[in-house]
This record gives C-alpha cells, sequence and structure tokens, in this order.
C-alpha cells in the first residue's frame, strides 16, 4: 500500500529504532540486488546562468569563452570514448542565451540560441561518437523539448522543490528559473513527449519536513500521470566556502536516510540515487535504506555542480557496494524499460542497441 501524506511526514519525523524499521520496509522494497551507474563525461557547456542560487558554485559571471565551442566539445567526446564512457551529460547555466556575452558567441558560431546549439552538438554525438547524449539544460518550452527528444537518450531537470515559499528565501530569492511552477511545467511537458526523465530534491535548503512530503507528492503526481520518470535524485545540500549559504547547516545523516528511504517507499517503481561523491564516507548506508543507483561516475572530468567532491574511482564504488551486499552494474543514460520507440527517437534507438550487448 502507497504511504500517506501522513504516514511520510511520520517517517521522516521518526527517531532511534523506528529509523531501523523504516530502512528494512524500503530495502524489502529493492527489486534487484544490483545498484547501478552511469559512466559518463560531464560538457559544462555553459556556466553563464539567469540564476543565483544561494549554494551554487557551479555558476559564473564571466568564462572566456562564453562557451565552449564544438571542436572543444568534440575532443572531450573522443577522449572519453576511449575511457570506455557511453553517457555524455550536457548541463548549462539557465537561460544563458539571453545574456549578451552568449548570444554574440552563439552568433558567430551561425546559432540562433542555445537549444539550436545543442541540437548540433547532440546530433554530432550520435553520429560521431558511441556517446549517448543526455541533457540538463533548465527550464524548456514544449517544443523545445520536442526537438531535443530526437537526439537524447534522456533528460533531466530537477525540481529541488515544490514549495514556492523558498522563492523569498536566501536559496532561490535571486534565481527566477527556480520558481517551482516552471520547472513542474517542463517536468511535465516531458511526461507528456515521452521523454525518459530524471528529476530530485535537494535537501537542506531551508525546506520543511512538510514541504519534503509536498515535493514527494508533487512528483508522485507527474509520475502517476506520465510515468516517464526513471529516476528521482535525493541530493544533500553540501555548504561551501565563499557561497551565500555558506553558514547553513547540512542536513544530517538520519535526515537523509529517512528521506532516501521514504522516497524508495513512495516510488517503489522508479530508481532512487544518492550522489557517492557529496557522501564519501556515509554512502553505502543509503543502499540499506532503499538507494540503488550512484548516478553519473565520470574517468574523465569532475562535477563541476560540486567541484570540491571528486567522483570515486569505479573500483572503489565496486568494493563499497559489494560490502553493503550488492553488485555493482553498469547503465545506460536511459534505464531498459524505457528502451523502445515509444520513449527513443529512431535515431537514438538505433544508437541504444549498439550498447545492449555490452553491458
Amino acid at each position: 500500500m502507497r504511504p500517506s501524506k501522513d504516514d511520510l511526514k511520520y517517517h521522516l519525523e521518526c527517531e532511534g529504532i523506528q529509523i531501523l524499521d523504516l530502512m528494512k520496509k524500503a530495502l524489502n522494497l529493492q527489486r534487484e540486488k544490483t545498484i547501478t551507474y552511469s559512466r559518463n563525461v560531464f560538457i559544462p557547456v555553459t556556466r553563464l546562468c539567469r540564476n543565483r542560487c544561494g549554494y551554487c558554485t557551479f555558476r559564473r559571471d564571466k568564462t572566456e569563452p562564453p562557451i565552449l565551442p564544438p571542436e572543444d566539445i568534440m575532443e572531450q567526446l573522443k577522449s572519453a570514448e576511449s575511457y570506455g564512457c557511453r553517457e555524455a551529460l550536457f548541463t548549462f547555466g539557465e537561460a544563458a542565451d539571453q545574456l549578451e556575452p552568449v548570444k554574440d558567441q552563439l552568433e558567430k558560431l551561425g546559432y540562433n540560441n542555445m537549444v539550436e546549439y545543442l541540437f548540433y552538438l547532440c546530433q554530432e554525438t550520435l553520429d560521431n561518437t558511441l556517446l549517448l547524449p543526455h541533457t540538463n539544460m533548465g527550464i524548456l518550452k514544449y517544443k523545445e523539448l520536442k526537438m531535443l527528444r530526437e537526439v537524447n537518450a534522456s533528460m533531466g531537470l530537477m525540481l529541488e522543490t515544490s514549495s514556492p515559499r523558498l522563492m523569498e528565501t536566501i536559496a532561490h530569492k535571486n534565481s527566477p528559473g527556480k520558481d517551482p511552477k516552471l520547472r513542474i511545467k517542463t517536468i511535465e511537458y516531458a511526461g507528456r513527449l515521452k521523454i525518459p526523465f530524471t528529476t530530485g530534491l535537494l535537501i537542506g535548503i531551508g525546506e520543511t519536513i512538510d514541504e519534503r512530503v509536498e515535493s514527494l507528492l508533487e512528483l508522485r503526481r507527474i509520475q502517476d500521470k506520465y510515468g516517464h520518470i526513471q529516476e528521482i535524485i535525493i541530493q544533500n545540500f553540501k555548504s561551501k566556502p565563499g557561497i551565500p549559504m555558506e553558514d547553513y547547516p547540512e542536513p544530517t545523516l538520519l535526515e537523509m536516510i529517512k528521506m532516501v528511504a521514504v522516497s524508495k517507499m513512495l516510488f517503489p517503481d522508479v530508481s532512487i540515487q544518492v550522489p557517492p561523491n557529496l557522501n564519501r564516507e556515509t554512502c553505502e548506508i543509503f543502499l540499506l535504506a532503499g538507494a540503488d543507483d550512484w548516478g553519473g561516475i565520470s574517468p574523465l572530468t569532475r562535477d563541476y555542480v560540486n567541484p570540491e567532491a571528486p567522483w570515486p574511482e569505479i573500483k572503489e564504488l565496486e568494493r563499497i557496494t559489494g560490502k553493503a551486499g550488492f553488485k555493482l552494474k553498469e547503465r545506460l543514460p536511459v534505464y531498459p524499460n524505457f528502451i523502445s520507440e515509444e520513449y527513443l527517437s529512431e535515431k537514438v534507438l538505433e544508437k541504444v542497441n549498439v550498447h545492449l550487448d555490452t553491458l
């Protein structure tokens, strides 16, 4: 039976031995004894961004060049091939093409906007490498998502929180793109288009337990309607020197354990991911609370969103996973149950099928 709103709140407020009971309930929902990851290359196409989130170190006011040129990106992709990567993760500062430096460079490259440029990059990736594009570009319109669907194996956008209250706080007050209504609309557009999708919540940015519950239920509503969410990331806020939220407390280990467990209980049909580089000393405990995916791990590039937190080596991840009683397994950026004509374009599906026999 699916937990109710009151159940979720009760579990998130529980203490002591009740936490162990909660973990056991979530662990019993594990469908397989495997924990997955995707070997990727992380490409920050631009780090210029209209948002100024209180916890962000990805955004830059100025970079030279403002966006990575295609020849540099293709060089990285070719290098990633030699490392056995299968996923090309394209990330962006949101609505960067509203900024003059980006507009000017796009014009020089012959593109009207960032979506056109990204479409070209993804097309080149499919045509000239073995990698599969996964794009996280921020808020997009329906027609933009429809265009990018043709050249992406999957896409993503963190909801972070469904609470509009946080738009008035240090976390999001200078970030128009973090309006939950806009982000929910993008996730729903992706559902209408049947795009395999990754989303998630950011824990510890000032939200209450009630707001955590509401955020989970909002994602459940979307999943019930469209069924396109393949994984949910439960990501913990990390304090970093120099950010506006530098002195804010990070969520405790027990808070994160409870959040992972209730997420698995509410989403037995979706993979629950916890970033291992943000929880280097404690990540295996989340496997015993229902987490079943480590996300993208790059042997080549760093995590530009959390540059202070290096990825674990694959061998280390394999050891950690094994100690918790599971087996590590590589996956593609699109999950197996979405590998079909219903969810993938003909061009992408053809490239995905090349990989299936080698996993």
